[in-house]
């Protein structure tokens, strides 16, 4: 780089601080690989379903208990994991849930029984809950709000990276060297973004670590925003979604490896290519509800979804595909929107929010994923795709009255009325 005399860095203003370009990258690209790792953990045995019901005998909707059960683990950890940092801190958090997930990942490559698997992934998911239910808060706390939604956008990009990167190296090295290998691998490179995470993300400059917080306090803030005229709305929308979109993945595997198309491994893991597309489009859509409100983006994501959804009905590949792609989009971009509207609406309380949002968004993948393994099972895919679209158009309805509502709220309205109630914890 060539030095410009007289003309300093721009810088980004945050409260009576600046916060230099060179930091604000570090701040994101941190938080990217933050989201690549957990959800590259979380979702590596996704396109292994098929696999564990050939290798352990079980059926199709038992076979996604390693992710359904890792997910449940995870909101409950997610619940906990808000209110802990308020006295632990953000990024340290971050980093021991990351490395710990990834070890207990990769031990879970190499049991041999079922149970044992199931277990060790349960706890995987349960340590995993420090980075996304702090992830959103670090980033409200340290960026100003016009950068808000295009950070966050790109932290969920990561999430999508990871998600797809993880499922098609596992499909690949699958076909060739074995679930289980292929599993340890992706395990250690979780490892790697761990250190590469905790040597970039700069520590909190405005995180005030709270003392002597009981779980009465806790209980109040939570309680505060589910008495909120809007959160709760903002919570049904990821419960929604990911409950539909995580289904459609769980089990697209056993009818595009069935009699109907009959895909290998390999090929079916090229499905989650897909991700691509939920990479821009939640990089995007961030940036779009910095400027045209978090409202209609969500509405256009969940239309976007259904369309996608009814588009899997086909009996032609070309167009199944395309309808997981549209669903794969519509997906991201409403929940890169929504997640954004937790820093907005979540006040002076926004890890007691975050914690709340993510509480139902993991709810719905492990609730719903494995609840629509028995419309698999006994109706087929017409069975699923009518469930999902009734979450699809549920969802559709929470986020317009969710707009009406809450649209033109004053950011921190929903914490500043928690705040009244609960006494100063400085």
């Amino acid at each position: 780089m060539v030095p410009v005399v007289n003309a300093p860095a721009p810088v980004v203003a945050v409260g009576d601080d600046v916060l230099a370009p060179s930091q604000l990258l570090r701040i994101r690209v941190a938080l990217f690989l933050a989201g690549f790792a957990t959800f590259s953990l979380l979702y590596s045995v996704q396109p292994l379903l098929p696999e564990f019901a050939r290798t352990f005998g079980v059926g199709a909707a038992a076979s996604s208990l390693p992710l359904s059960l890792a997910t449940g683990a995870l909101a409950i950890a997610i619940f906990c994991a808000g209110a802990v940092s308020e006295n632990l801190g953000r990024r340290g958090l971050m980093f021991l849930s990351i490395t710990l997930a990834a070890l207990l990942n990769l031990i879970a490559a190499w049991l041999p029984h079922w149970g044992a698997l199931v277990t060790v992934r349960t706890l995987s998911g349960l340590a995993l809950g420090g980075v996304p239910a702090v992830a959103m808060v670090y980033l409200a706390e340290e960026l100003p709000a016009a950068k808000l939604g295009a950070a966050t956008g790109l932290y969920v990009a990561g999430n999508a990276f990871g998600g797809m990167t993880g499922r098609i190296v596992m499909s690949v090295l699958t076909d060739h060297y074995g679930w289980r290998t292929a599993l340890s691998a992706l395990s250690v490179f979780g490892l790697l973004c761990a250190i590469g995470f905790v040597l970039l993300l700069p520590p909190s400059r405005h995180f005030v670590r709270r003392h002597g917080l009981n779980l009465g306090f806790h209980l109040r803030a939570w309680g505060g925003h589910l008495r909120d005229r809007h959160l709760p709305w903002l919570f049904a929308v990821p419960f929604l979604l990911m409950g539909c979109f995580v289904s459609v993945y769980n089990y697209a595997g056993f009818r595009l490896g069935g009699p109907e198309f009959g895909l290998s491994q390999s090929q079916i893991g090229l499905i989650f290519g897909a991700y691509v597309f939920g990479i821009v489009s939640s990089s995007v859509a961030g940036a779009a509800s910095d400027r045209f409100g978090r409202g209609p983006v969500v509405l256009a994501g969940a239309v976007c979804a259904m369309a996608g959804m009814l588009l899997t009905l086909a009996h032609v590949l070309g167009l199944v595909i395309g309808g997981i792609v549209l669903l794969t989009i519509g997906f991201f971009i409403a929940h890169s929107a929504a997640s954004a509207w937790v820093g907005r609406l979540g006040g002076a309380h926004r890890s007691h929010a975050a914690s709340l949002y993510l509480l139902a968004y993991y709810v719905g993948s492990s609730l719903i994923g494995s609840i629509s393994g028995a419309f698999w099972e006994h109706g087929g895919w017409p069975a699923l795709s009518a469930f999902c679209l009734a979450l699809l158009a549920l969802a559709l309805v929470a986020a317009q009255v969710l707009r009406q509502g809450a649209e033109d709220a004053r950011p921190g309205q929903a914490g500043r009325a928690a705040t009244q109630r609960q006494p100063s914890s400085q």
